[in-house]
């Protein structure tokens, strides 16, 4: 159980991701049944309505457990910490809330099961989302509390038309094969899509102004900074649906075009717009940038410390100076002079922060520095594979160099250079992130090369290299860092949000050169790559002091 506490604030921000994307679909899924699928059933078919039923209730059944791990979790941890009972836990505005929700998904899936009409969908979905804005930051806003609860109502209504629809819409298209099906799918869903556009725009405009409130919490404030990456992920969203609504346009002239790009492209957005939900549950981890009126770095030290290149540093310090090793060594004098037993500098999943002084900031800086030239010299040699040097293939292979020396560097207080053991160490959500992103280049550099040398003859093997690479990328917008300076976290976030960004784009670059023909497929060749090289250089120049 103490164990479930040391998680519980990263648990926290993945489970409410998972319900985002989970109520997203449910929501989606229905909007598209009973506004897309069913008006054009005669043309679609029963089988698109039947499935697009499916995936609206399989993903209203998942909401309901979710909710049901959220509250179990919520609820242990406060039975656990303070002195409450479980009676009194679940009557707290987060179990309510909770419980709305998942009956209303529940009675959705029911509904969806037994093929429900319009009027009775459509009441529970607006149940479902009346509940959700109750999970908000505008549930706990003293201040225009009824105005921001209804943009918040009208923001996940827009998500769940746009994003949710997507899943539903790629399976149709997948299935038709009647031009004029086609045109008409294509046509109601992309007015679904820009009417989803609009009130994720509107409403955006209106929660920025009341949650970051000035240009310099936009930039001085984590809350601002994840901000942007949700504006950065938003207007990649809408490049593509643009393409889509190009396709869609092309379609109403000509019913022979060609619509495989317009399939693709909603597979990528698909996969970008739930990043962007996950993106959105770790907004509710941080305070408003409009509440944060102290420690707001300036721009001057923003660019300073994230936009002005220095040397990298390529010469670790001494590990016995770092500030767990240091204190270590200072207590054990201590104990030993007073024939006592020394105790622990540091105990993983304590609740306290690590000691952490100037040669922890060059300890960080030099891993950050060298696993920038194992990801420069990844991304040059891909671009000469690119370009046609075959030896260059084997590229994959520098990721198990890279992912030896995270494994190796990433915790310097955790086996094997330091004294807290490596089960012990997993207590720490910081090492546990850390040692998934070094297990994360392992695996897909393995499948990566055994692709691309022939030794792995499937075709589906070649997208585990995107999808981990895009996973890593949403990993990376979430994960936490224990430092106790507000300031320095928001410094850090301002160097990790574009490397996720170009972690992203590369990964679902990948996904479009192998799934693509033609030009979009070799343009999309060289962009990866060059991501790749742009992640390198970010990390070459990094710095944290």
């Amino acid at each position: 159980m103490s164990l479930l506490v040391d998680l519980f604030g990263y648990l926290a921000i993945i489970l409410h991701g998972l319900a985002i994307v989970s109520q997203s679909m449910a929501l989606g899924g229905t909007f598209f049944l009973v506004l897309a699928a069913r008006p054009f059933a005669a043309s679609l078919g029963a089988d698109i309505v039947r499935r697009t039923a499916g995936i609206a209730a399989a993903s209203a059944v998942a909401l309901v457990l979710v909710e049901a791990v959220n509250i179990a979790l919520q609820t242990a941890v406060l039975t656990t910490t303070i002195d409450l009972s479980v009676g009194n836990a679940l009557g707290a505005d987060y179990a309510v809330a909770g419980l709305l929700k998942a009956a209303a998904a529940g009675v959705l899936a029911v509904l969806l099961w037994r093929d429900a009409a319009t009027v009775p969908l459509l009441a529970v979905c607006f149940v479902e989302l009346a509940a959700a804005t109750l999970t908000t930051h505008a549930r706990a806003r003293l201040d225009n509390n009824a105005v921001l609860l209804a943009v918040e109502f009208v923001h996940q209504l827009g998500a769940a038309v746009w994003i949710g629809g997507i899943p539903c819409f790629v399976m149709a298209l997948g299935r038709l094969r009647d031009a004029g099906a086609l045109r008409d799918i294509g046509g109601r869903f992309s007015r679904m899509s820009m009417a989803g556009v609009g009130c994720i725009l509107a409403s955006g405009l209106v929660m920025t102004l009341f949650y970051v409130g000035s240009w310099q919490a936009f930039y001085g404030t984590a809350y601002g900074v994840m901000v942007g990456a949700k504006v950065s992920l938003f207007l990649m969203l809408l490049a593509l649906g643009f393409g889509n609504f190009l396709v869609t346009e092309r379609l109403r002239r000509d019913p022979q075009a060609p619509v495989l790009r317009l399939r693709r492209f909603a597979e990528v957005e698909i996969g970008i717009g739930f990043t962007l939900f996950f993106t959105a549950a770790s907004l509710t981890s941080v305070p408003p940038g409009v509440d944060l009126t102290a420690d707001r770095a300036t721009w001057a030290e923003v660019v300073a410390r994230d936009f002005s290149p220095a040397a990298p540093r390529l010469h670790s310090p001494n590990h016995d100076l770092l500030g767990i090793p240091a204190l270590q060594i200072q207590l054990d004098r201590e104990a030993e002079a007073r024939a006592e037993q020394p105790r622990a500098a540091f105990v993983e999943g304590s609740g306290d922060l690590p000691p952490r002084n100037a040669d922890d900031i060059a300890w960080s800086e030099y891993n950050h520095n060298w696993s920038g030239i194992f990801v420069l010299a990844i991304g040059v040699l891909a671009l000469l594979n690119q370009a046609g040097a075959r030896w260059a293939r084997h590229w994959p292979l520098v990721f198990l160099g890279l992912a030896g020396f995270l494994l190796v560097r990433s915790d310097p207080e955790v086996w094997p250079l330091g004294q807290i053991g490596l089960i012990e160490s997993l207590r720490d959500v910081e090492v546990v992130q850390h040692r998934v992103f070094a297990l994360m280049p392992i695996l897909f550099g393995l499948f990566e090369w055994s692709v691309r040398t022939g030794r792995i003859k499937d075709k589906r093997a070649a997208y585990v290299f995107p999808l981990v690479c895009a996973g890593g990328g949403a990993l990376l917008l979430t994960h936490t860092h224990a430092i106790a300076n507000v300031k320095d976290q928001l410094l850090i976030e301002w160097t990790h949000t574009p490397l996720a960004m170009a972690a992203i784009i590369a990964g679902w670059a990948r996904w479009l050169e192998l799934r693509l023909p033609g030009r979009p497929a070799r343009i999309a060749a060289w962009v990866w790559p060059a991501s790749f090289v742009v992640i390198g250089l970010l990390l070459l120049f990094y710095r944290e002091a």
